[in-house]
């Protein structure tokens, strides 16, 4: 027996849409939905560095500085705990929005889908129609081809450029870049970040698109981990579809032996991932929605009921019951629920200074000419308010000794200050050896600062 193939079929390729994926807008209630809730999300994306607070920008991560800025609260490199309870309060929250509703956020809420369905609308306002972008790339490279190529591509970059000023704008105060901009004095450092994330935006929307989510977001691949057979996602009814085939509007699907799929291949068409919704579950599938519009298009056309595909479970599609409280959406709310309160909890006793008490290494103490005991230390104290504040130092419960620091500590904002003192003491009064002292540290105008450190005093 001897096999005719050919030569081009032995060639594996490394992308299975290497000649490109043409989506054709569609239409319906979950277009809608994700096209509102994409503005209101770039709104706000847009909207939150222009926010201003106490004469501020509210919202400011420096990195320069270490210092994230949220309203009235300013994060250092020492709250990280707040930061690690933030990122297990999001990957639970992930886990949990994900066994209930599958990937909403993907189709819906993804920054990569936003833009990615932003850039394919400018695509098809210059370029015209699915068709049309065949056609077009297709045909040799003249005035016209030109024109519509380089008028999409110039709109990309500008939304691009856009995008990568609006992102800086969260690490370096608004008003700064964008007067710099205008006067185009923004640094090195500045225009080299700038033009990465616009080269990136560009790249991501504009061209890798699909390839993001199925190649190089990991959240497609662990995704199966979190779904069950009550996960909410987008299938295809085989019982009520198949056999597939096409037909008249008029003519009885029943009498042909049809289903109600028309095998119009509009799903295809429709979706960013290219991928054919009616073979099952798919790794690559964002639950955009895009297929089941088009769809229950084509069932109102020839007068079918809607639903052919629909957002629907396994369980759901089986025709079984599906109970809304489950043990595993009931463990991931559980512990979203837990590491957000345990990051609100630590937000609301973190300490509004940040200070430390460290010895004079060189001399464990030194006596006065007048016989007493002193010892040397060196305050490092971080005010964490985004008010100037003084601060005055006491020794706990000895008052027969004496501190260098008489006058009240001047910080202002967000400033550290690191300050020697001397604590001095008559040698009657201390044991000798090693004493155990509590150094108070309280704000001379409002009751948020009251700290106490624990120090060492030798006395021989």
């Amino acid at each position: 027996m001897k096999f005719d193939i050919k030569e081009e079929d032995m060639i594996i390729k490394p992308y299975k849409h290497d000649e490109g994926i043409y989506v054709r807008l569609q239409q319906g209630f979950y277009a809608k939905l994700r096209k509102y809730s994409s503005m209101i999300l770039m709104l706000i994306f847009v909207l939150i560095p222009w926010i201003p607070y106490q004469g501020q920008q509210a919202i400011l991560l420096d990195v320069a500085a270490q210092q994230f800025r949220i309203f009235s609260i300013t994060f250092f490199p020492q709250d990280l705990t707040a930061l690690a309870a933030l990122f297990m309060v999001g990957a639970f929250a992930l886990f949990f929005f994900t066994t209930w509703l599958g990937r909403v956020w993907c189709g819906f809420m993804c920054p990569q889908t936003i833009w990615m369905f932003l850039f394919i609308w400018v695509e098809e306002k210059i370029e015209g129609n699915r068709n049309q972008r065949i056609r077009l790339d297709k045909q040799e490279w003249n005035a016209d081809k030109i024109k519509k190529k380089g008028a999409k591509h110039l709109i990309w970059l500008v939304l691009s450029f856009f995008t990568a000023v609006t992102f800086m704008s969260y690490f370096i105060p608004v008003k700064t870049l964008y007067s710099e901009l205008f006067t185009l004095s923004w640094s090195g450092l500045v225009y080299f970040w700038v033009g990465l994330f616009a080269l990136c935006t560009w790249g991501n929307a504009g061209f890798l698109r699909e390839k993001m989510c199925i190649y190089m977001c990991p959240y497609s691949r662990f995704q199966s981990a979190m779904f069950d057979k009550n996960t909410l996602l987008i299938a295809y009814d085989k019982v009520r579809g198949e056999n597939r085939g096409r037909r008249k509007r008029k003519e009885d699907p029943k009498a042909l032996g049809l289903g109600d799929c028309v095998d119009c291949n509009l799903c295809v068409d429709v979706c960013p991932a290219g991928i054919d919704i009616r073979n099952g579950l798919q790794y690559e599938c964002i639950s955009c929605g895009a297929c089941v519009d088009a769809c229950n298009q084509t069932m109102s056309q020839f007068n079918y009921s809607q639903g052919l595909i629909r957002f629907t479970s396994e369980n759901a599609l089986a025709g079984k019951y599906v109970s809304p409280f489950r043990p595993k959406i009931a463990a991931y709310g559980a512990f979203t629920l837990a590491m957000f309160v345990l990051m609100g909890f630590f937000i609301a006793t973190r300490s509004p200074i940040e200070a430390s008490v460290l010895r004079d290494r060189n001399v464990l103490y030194r006596t006065t000419f007048d016989g007493h005991i002193e010892n040397s230390y060196q305050l490092k104290l971080t005010n964490k308010l985004q008010h100037a504040e003084s601060f005055t130092l006491s020794i706990e419960g000895q008052e027969d000794i004496e501190l260098s620091l008489s006058e009240p500590l001047n910080a202002q904002a967000l400033e550290m200050l690191v300050v020697p003192f001397t604590l001095t003491a008559p040698p009657e009064h201390l044991p000798q050896g090693v004493t155990s002292l509590n150094i108070r540290i309280t704000a001379n105008n409002s009751d948020e600062v009251d700290v106490t450190k624990s120090i060492k005093f030798y006395a021989g």
